[in-house]
């Protein structure tokens, strides 16, 4: 064993039979020189620590290099400069710590004799030539030396000196005292570096082949570039990218937006312009750079002023305006609330989306009308991946994106007319939409961003609230919208349509004058609606007809429009309402029906003849009305004695209803009684006034339930000229929704059992 001075190397590799130089600049170093230079052989041993970030002794390995100077010198700045040469590798048993320098007691390390020496001595020997050839910086001065070396130790040895591999790998070469495991890592690390040089060469050509064909489309389109402007044309796709980074840097949108738009801008700029993705982002871009992501419209604080538009447009409809001004003023005094999910259900024509329109006008927002009706493509709702050719983002971004403010009022059309079907529910798709818990966050799978629809007033319409899917209808503040009055339908022809008709026409109020009569008998022979949508066509037809004829006939100044020249206009009558007397059928009775025009009577016939008992039902009548007829004609037979009817009268023939118009699909839940005045009526032989109406539906126990509609019902029915209504007393309620000028003129009998209708009917008649 032997001590000797320890010098750590953190950056460079001592072999056996090689040399370093090193510069020392720091006095610890300097003594350790000094001592070095009292010992006559003047030896060392060189260390590599472990680690870089060396701490103690642990962080020293147990294997070290001795080495001799061979060469000292000062030189400038206080610096010693040594070169040592490097002899043998040895054990190292113990480290001595004196005063921070270091000694080591170490030991030679046996020399093994291996029968695979000479094998990998060949295998080395190939493997270093085919390095040296491979690799272009590499010396073959070594190529010289290789012959004279017949010990595996000693040419691992050389061939580590001459490799420019990093510190860490020749560092492993150094502790490692096995010259076969030695030479197995040196071939496998030139193998892998033979490998990292072919893959640099193959990426060196493609990039200088890339590089060649850029330089050739720079020199085109340059060319390109210097014709158009020759031509004054120089919209190129230098100046697109300019104008897209100019809008983008004008877009108020948050930074996770801007971040995605600059990418896409990026991805344009470096796409081929022969590339068919070209296209697709720049109509991307265009979306995403005019969509307003943070663009509002102040809303108009002054409550009377949008109640005093709302009331120029439109007439009545006081439930609707009650909750547009009920939500301004809360918004005003809490300054943070969620615009409503609003939908107007009602007839076709009674101004449901004209009155959406007005409310964005009345509070100063832009409008988004989309129409979902027939839709079954939930796609046509939150839009198609852009994986897809022709990919646009659904109607409700394309409805933002028109409106061009991120607050309007969305008009959603037609809500109960959606289907399902295998492309999807897009029903379950406008969830999102309209739900105030999620719109927040609506994502459009075209967009494929967050866009916030929380600020939008979301305001859709339906004719039947039982067709809208109950999922919507939870998320929804339905308001119903109901028909109209004949007086109603006045009041709107005189203060909206006439002034409205005679401004489109140039005419003026004094040129053309309409009376009340005229007015009223449009409404009641001419038009069969629950709305004034055809009354305001009939009006327009009207005064074409009347410019016509002050622009032909010159000594026509004016004209008074009253009921007896109305037909010179508009030809005959198309419905007669009122001109039918009181008279009285057996087997006839008028039931009461809510259809697409508002309400209407309904007159069900019943006959029979000799059969077995069947029943024979027309008029196309719907599963539920078919399953009423059977009920009423049940109760009937089971109460024959009361109603005073022969038993084989019911068991000996074959009974007939019909309710015409036979080709009009009719069905609902609220004929019962109807069906079962007119069987008792022919049973009986006890003629029913034509002046009486009546609705409900019947249990086999005879009770008479619940209906819908019933105002329309009503109003309808006082159209036809009904006096006597007779009508289920759970509706007692609906009936102050009726105006005051038709409950004026009605009759109404509210009934719990069928017997009580029985009683007002027959045995009024009897007394009577």
């Amino acid at each position: 064993m032997e001590k000797l001075g320890v010098i750590l190397v953190p950056d460079m590799v001592l072999f056996p039979n090689s040399e370093i130089r090193i510069e020392f600049d720091n006095i610890q170093d300097q003594s350790i020189i000094s001592i070095l230079e009292e010992n006559s052989d003047q030896l060392m041993l060189i260390v590599n620590p472990l680690i870089d970030d060396f701490q103690n002794i642990t962080s020293l390995p147990n294997v070290g290099v001795v080495g001799k100077i061979k060469l000292k010198m000062d030189v400038p700045n206080n610096k010693t400069r040594i070169v040592i040469s490097g002899l043998k590798r040895v054990f190292i048993e113990e480290y001595i710590n004196n005063n921070d320098t270091y000694e080591a007691i170490i030991e030679d390390i046996p020399l093994i004799n291996n029968q695979e020496e000479e094998t990998y001595i060949r295998i080395l020997a190939k493997s270093i030539e085919k390095y040296i050839n491979s690799v272009p910086y590499m010396s073959n001065a070594i190529l010289s030396k290789l012959s004279t070396i017949e010990s595996l130790n000693e040419l691992c040895d050389l061939i580590g000196t001459f490799l420019p591999f990093s510190y860490d790998k020749k560092k492993k070469y150094i502790i490692e005292i096995n010259p076969i495991i030695r030479a197995k890592t040196i071939i496998k690390d030139m193998n892998e570096d033979i490998k990292l040089l072919e893959l640099e060469k193959q990426i060196e050509e493609q990039v200088e082949k890339e590089i060649s064909e850029s330089q050739k489309e720079f020199y085109l389109r340059e060319k390109i570039r210097a014709i158009q402007k020759e031509l004054g044309d120089v919209n190129t796709k230098d100046d697109e990218v300019a104008d897209l980074k100019y809008r983008l840097s004008k877009l108020k949108c948050n930074q996770k937006i801007k971040d995605r738009i600059k990418k896409e801008i990026s991805r344009y700029e470096s796409t081929n312009s022969n590339s068919p993705e070209l296209g697709t982002i720049r109509d991307y871009l265009d979306w995403m750079l005019n969509l307003p992501w943070n663009k509002y419209t102040k809303d108009i604080e002054d409550l009377n002023k949008v109640k005093h538009t709302l009331d120029l447009s439109h007439y009545g409809l006081d439930d609707v305006k009650l909750r547009i001004l009920e939500y301004l003023a809360v918004k005003q005094n809490t300054q943070n609330l969620r615009s409503p999910i609003l939908c107007l259900v009602g007839p076709p024509g009674v101004g449901k989306t004209s009155l959406a329109l007005s409310i964005a006008k009345s509070i100063n927002r832009h409008v988004a009308k989309i129409s979902v009706g027939g839709i079954n493509d939930e796609a046509e709702i939150i839009g198609h991946r852009r994986t897809y050719v022709g990919a646009n983002p659904g109607r409700i971004i394309q409805g933002i994106r028109k409106a061009n403010t991120a607050n309007p009022v969305f008009i959603i059309d037609e809500i109960d007319k959606m289907t399902k079907d295998i492309k999807g529910d897009p029903a379950s798709s406008l969830l999102e939409v309209l739900d105030p818990e999620q719109n927040s966050k609506f994502s459009d799978h075209y967009i494929e961003e967050e866009f916030d629809l929380s600020k939008v007033m979301f305001i859709a319409t339906a004719n039947y609230i039982d067709q809208i899917p109950y999922e919507l209808r939870d998320r929804l503040e339905i308001i119903q919208l109901s028909s109209y009055t004949e007086f109603e339908k006045l009041d709107i022809a005189k203060n909206y349509l006439i002034p409205k008709a005679l401004e489109e026409h140039g005419l003026t109020q004094l040129q053309v004058q309409f009376s009340d009569e005229a007015i009223l008998l449009l409404i009641r022979n001419y038009t069969k609606e629950a709305g004034v949508r055809e009354l305001e066509r009939l009006i327009a037809s009207l005064l074409r007809k009347i410019v016509k004829k002050l622009l032909t006939d010159f000594n026509i100044v004016a004209y008074q429009i009253d009921e007896n020249n109305i037909q010179e206009f508009l030809g005959k009558k198309k419905y007669k309402y009122f001109d039918q007397e009181n008279y009285k059928q057996i087997g006839v009775v008028n039931g009461m029906a809510y259809t697409a025009f508002g309400g209407d009577i309904l007159p069900i016939e019943v006959t029979y003849y000799k059969g077995s008992g069947k029943l024979i039902l027309t008029g196309s009548l719907g599963e539920v009305m078919q399953e009423s007829a059977r009920i009423a004609l049940s109760y009937i037979k089971s109460n024959s004695l009361y109603f005073k009817i022969n038993p084989k009268v019911l068991e000996e023939n074959d009974i007939h209803i019909h309710v015409p118009e036979g080709a009009v699909n009719k069905d609902g839940p609220s004929a019962g009684i109807t069906l079962a005045t007119a069987l008792i009526s022919l049973f009986t032989k006890k003629a029913v006034d034509s002046n009486i109406a009546m609705t409900g539906e019947i249990t086999l126990r005879g009770r008479v339930l619940e209906i819908g509609g019933l105002k329309e019902k009503i109003i309808g029915a006082a159209r036809a000229g009904i006096k006597k209504i007779i009508l289920p007393l759970e509706n007692e309620n609906d009936l102050d929704e009726i105006p005051k000028e038709i409950k004026d003129n009605l009759n109404f009998i509210l009934v719990s059992n069928y017997q009580e209708v029985y009683k007002s009917i027959f045995e009024v008649n009897k007394n009577g």
